[in-house]
């Protein structure tokens, strides 16, 4: 039996600004959002680990009243991001504990964990929970923002070492870090004498991904702003497709077939009707 995960509603939702940010960049960062008393119940927790959630399971499903999954989704700040990416009621895709032992020598490779993903209407996130503080040595997960509408196949990316502009995570105890499922990522490589934890989460949608955040700061000129936003790695002319598939994006999330960016989409979509005299 399924129950309506009313919880969701409980948050604050994240303004336009933020929602484009995230369309721009393809993460949003919470820090330090996990209390303390919670952050040292939830190193116990993954060190012992987690079992398996079957796919499609809905939250109440997967993670009973009262346990530390449920608790860390219920999180004020945590369920209204959470709500504004992928609405009420999502499912678990799945879960993992990822754990990065001191000095292991090696790294995560680049990569997206969309596979075969190829949806532009719709979108999973990933919630990345570090119970610890993380410091440059101990390998915080690297991405690489305003990759995530950039098609690739999982490990495609993973020949690739450094990318101009990319972002190694170093964050204090308590941060919560979602995900577009395509943003290119992978964990660095633990230089440290400390075993580092980060508890993953995929979530699917069961909703519409329309207007599911607080809007009235839609006509706010920083939401063009920031999906105007380019990145260093971006080539001249391929890096335009990145902001293409962003007013892609934005229309679909918006439901306004008429928003652009300096034309991009409108000019590529021209049909006219009318026939030649």
């Amino acid at each position: 039996m399924t129950h309506t995960w009313e919880h969701t509603t409980g948050g604050p939702l994240s303004s336009s600004v933020r929602m484009a940010r995230f369309v721009a960049h393809g993460s949003l960062r919470l820090d330090a959002v996990v209390p303390p008393e919670m952050n040292a119940e939830g190193m116990q927790v993954l060190r012992r680990g987690l079992p398996d959630v079957p796919y499609g399971s809905p939250v109440p499903d997967a993670y009973p009243k009262g346990s530390f999954a449920r608790r860390l989704l219920e999180l004020p700040v945590v369920a209204g991001a959470l709500r504004s990416l992928v609405g009420p009621d999502p499912t678990v895709d799945h879960h993992a504990v990822h754990i990065r032992e001191p000095r292991e020598g090696q790294a995560q490779p680049l990569h997206g964990d969309a596979i075969i993903d190829v949806r532009t209407d719709a979108f999973d996130v990933q919630l990345m929970y570090y119970p610890q503080d993380v410091t440059l040595d101990m390998g915080g997960t690297l991405s690489v923002p305003g990759s995530h509408l950039r098609r690739t196949n999982e490990s495609d990316t993973g020949r690739y070492q450094n990318l101009r502009g990319q972002s190694r995570l170093v964050c204090p105890a308590g941060t919560v870090v979602f995900l577009h499922h395509g943003l290119w990522h992978g964990g660095r490589r633990n230089d440290s004498d400390t075993v580092r934890y980060m508890f993953k989460i995929r979530f699917n949608p069961t909703v519409r991904q329309r207007r599911l955040w607080d809007t009235s700061d839609l006509a706010d000129p920083r939401v063009a702003e920031e999906l105007a936003t380019t990145f260093p790695w971006y080539e001249p002319a391929t890096g335009r497709l990145e902001i293409y598939n962003r007013v892609l994006m934005w229309r679909a999330l918006t439901g306004d077939d008429t928003f652009d960016l300096d034309h991009w989409v409108t000019r590529v979509s021209n049909r006219p009707q009318g026939e030649a005299a």
